[in-house]
């Protein structure tokens, strides 16, 4: 969930906990005054009917006095505390019953105690309490309303400096040579955050540019040295009159010459892709370029007396040639390396799915570290670094590699 969403949701939250809190005391005030209203109305009336009977020395009828309906009843209680307490109202004119507030409260006359009762409707307190909790509740929701619509568009608009920031990151090139094209905003966070990150992109460009420059040097510098000694061995090795032993002996070395040259290309090569330097994608057809790759493998396969099975559908990806060749080529040299003599090798490419399986030793590798780098067999005199490149490459465009084993074939799983 987006920040602003989750600031967004935690403020109406709390907006409408508090308003709904303030609603609940506010009618409970409401009633409080109104209740008291009635009260002090009531107090008078009996106050009046006191006063009456004081100066007639007698009770008067029970009438209805502005709505208001008193009554008496005889008691033999000496001492009642004036009471206020809810009750019925019995409207005389629409013959109904109604909410009303009464008062209790004890006449003496002629040495006789009388317990007399004003009852007064509370239609009227009731009708105003539900306008104004009407009013108060339609106040609420325009509030929510207003609330939603400034969280989702005023706030909305406080955060675009962010996301042009945030859209900035996701569509950074550590190869682009423009720096980041942040915009200007009032927003003093959103001032650092920006200057964090341009700082930190140049830090970084330059650093990428050191980087690549030592390592395309030290590719450079170490090829000179290499092509030299190799130019040498060639000469040498073609000298008649060295023994079996010299020979050996340089034949090690040109052969430790080719290892360290094809490590050099390859560690070279996995800085290229990645730091996401090779870019030139076509539209290629995979199959085509299997069938290319199997022709040009054809004599190691056939000097190791190893049998194709092949199934393989048009498909057609979008990467860089040279790179999808390397790939290929890593799995076919990781087929035929590792597989025994007379054993086989399977190829099955499908819509969305490339397998490549080959027999070989009978242990499992382990899955979490065959595509780390300089990881190799017992026996393998190869870089270490082949598996590594074709991990890289899948990545590179989205492919999901995976290797598992079903005895006795080793499968290397591409997923489109």
């Amino acid at each position: 969930m987006k920040l602003s969403s989750q600031y967004s949701r935690v403020n109406l939250v709390i907006t409408l906990c508090v308003l709904l809190i303030a609603g609940i005391v506010y009618y409970i005030t409401i009633d409080y005054i109104a209740n008291s209203q009635l009260d002090q109305s009531l107090t008078e009336e009996i106050d009046e009917v006191t006063d009456y009977v004081k100066l007639n020395h007698r009770l008067p009828k029970p009438v209805d006095f502005d709505e208001d309906q008193t009554s008496f009843t005889t008691t033999n209680q000496k001492k009642i505390p004036r009471v206020f307490f809810d009750t019925v109202y019995k409207n005389p004119r629409e013959k109904n019953a109604e909410l009303g507030r009464a008062i209790s409260g004890l006449i003496t006359l002629k040495n006789e105690n009388y317990k007399v009762t004003v009852v007064e409707s509370k239609e009227a307190t009731e009708y105003l309490i539900q306008l104004i909790t009407g009013i108060t509740l339609v106040l609420i929701a325009i509030l929510l309303i207003i609330l939603v619509i400034a969280n989702r568009y005023i706030l909305g608009g406080l955060w675009k400096p962010f996301y042009n920031t945030l859209h900035q990151l996701k569509a950074f090139n550590i190869a682009d040579i423009n720096s980041l094209d942040l915009k200007e905003t009032s927003i003093d966070e959103f001032k650092e955050l920006n200057g964090a990150m341009l700082s930190m992109s140049s830090r970084v460009k330059n650093e990428y540019q050191n980087l690549k420059t030592f390592t395309e040097n030290a590719s450079h510098e170490m090829m000179t040295p290499i092509s030299v000694i190799t130019s040498k061995l060639d000469t040498l090795i073609q000298d008649e009159t060295l023994k079996s032993e010299q020979y050996a002996q340089i034949n090690d070395i040109y052969v430790a010459i080719n290892k360290l040259a094809r490590l050099n290309q390859s560690l070279l090569l996995l800085v290229k892709i990645e730091n996401d330097l090779i870019q030139d994608n076509f539209v290629l057809n995979l199959k085509e370029i299997i069938d290319e790759k199997l022709h040009q493998f054809q004599e190691l396969i056939q000097n190791k007396h190893i049998g194709i099975i092949c199934n393989l559908q048009d498909k057609e990806v979008t990467a860089s040639k040279y790179l999808l060749d390397i790939l290929i080529n890593n799995l076919f040299s990781n087929a035929i390396k590792h597989n025994t003599v007379y054993g086989t090798i399977r190829i099955n490419l499908t819509g969305n799915k490339l397998v490549f399986q080959n027999t070989g030793e009978v242990e499992k590798l382990n899955p979490d570290e065959i595509f780390e780098r300089f990881q190799k067999g017992k026996n393998s005199e190869g870089t270490g670094l082949g598996l590594t490149i074709v991990k890289n490459i899948c990545s590179q465009y989205n492919f999901k590699l995976s290797y598992y084993f079903e005895d006795p074939l080793h499968t290397f799983e591409i997923e489109f």
